[in-house]
């Protein structure tokens, strides 16, 4: 299989994940598991996977450096919290147009804040069809409610903002995917973990016992794990633009999915919004540009 193939069978694998993190976390609002308890799950379940490989390795060494504990409390604790929480409140609709619609924006704007990275053409071109989108989405919302956004739009931006903050600072850091991808997973457990058993609500006793398997392999394993190792290989052999543009479309084709399988509504207004911050997100003029990998 040349480069290129694998790169594509990496792409897909970590679009599928990225899709089924959209559905399996509107799936723990179902299943009577709260945003606690998944946050728990997952990275207790990342933690027994992967510290033991680092103690075996002798690699635990870059642990204990500044970067790994501000990207595990940014990326991990805080993005995990309010994303999951938000799914509590608002459709998967919702969660494709204000968290990954919005990533690329939150990234764009955190980078200028942090390191002073200037908007180009296609940011800006970006942003104006996302601000467009959302204001045709509030109009068309606005007639069918006096009040159209909820708690969950509110905590999705917010996810995105922790999201595009742990990307840059990610960027300029000096972490391997591996070593990023473990100082997410075992920080996280470190810090959460004890809190959560001292002090936090818990609802475990309400789900199925099947219920918190399937999630526990799937956020600890897929999501923590396979899809960060798969997305960098990904980019190795695809470049970054291409790798993100095709991967962004996952949590949309989510969002439609979700109409069926979970008997959300899909308006007029969602369509919109989903329409424009995809095309806001995914840039789809730049693929007709012959620089791009």
């Amino acid at each position: 299989m040349s480069s290129k193939m694998q790169g594509y069978l990496f792409v897909l694998i970590s679009m599928c994940i990225w899709g089924g993190f959209t559905i399996f976390s509107r799936l723990n609002a179902q299943w009577h598991i709260s945003a606690w308890d998944i946050t728990a799950l997952r990275f207790a379940l990342a933690f027994i996977i992967l510290m033991p490989i680092l103690i075996y390795r002798k690699q635990t060494a870059f642990l204990w450096k500044k970067e790994p504990f501000i990207l595990a409390m940014l990326g991990g604790l805080a993005y995990c919290l309010t994303a999951y929480s938000a799914f509590n409140f608002a459709p998967a609709a919702h969660a494709a147009i204000f968290l990954n619609g919005c990533i690329p924006l939150c990234t764009a704007l955190a980078a200028y804040f942090l390191f002073r990275q200037p908007f180009d053409r296609h940011i800006w071109l970006s942003l104006i069809i996302m601000m467009v989108s959302i204001a045709v989405m509030t109009y068309l919302l606005s007639q069918q409610s006096a009040h159209p956004f909820g708690l969950g739009d509110g905590l999705f931006f917010l996810s995105a903002i922790w999201w595009g903050t742990f990307t840059v600072l990610l960027r300029q850091s000096s972490l391997t995917a591996w070593q990023a991808m473990c100082s997410v997973a075992i920080w996280s457990a470190l810090i959460y973990i004890p809190i959560y058993l001292l002090f936090l609500p818990k609802h475990l006793d309400q789900a199925e016992w099947s219920h918190i398997v399937i999630q526990s392999l799937f956020h600890g394993v897929l999501v923590v794990i396979v899809a960060t190792l798969t997305y960098v290989e990904a980019i190795k052999r695809l470049g970054a633009f291409k790798t993100g543009s095709i991967v962004t479309l996952a949590p949309f084709i989510a969002a439609i999915i979700a109409v069926p399988l979970l008997n959300e509504p899909l308006s007029l207004a969602i369509v919109c919004g989903l329409l424009g911050m995809g095309i806001g997100a995914l840039q789809p003029w730049r693929w007709f540009r012959r620089s791009i990998v």
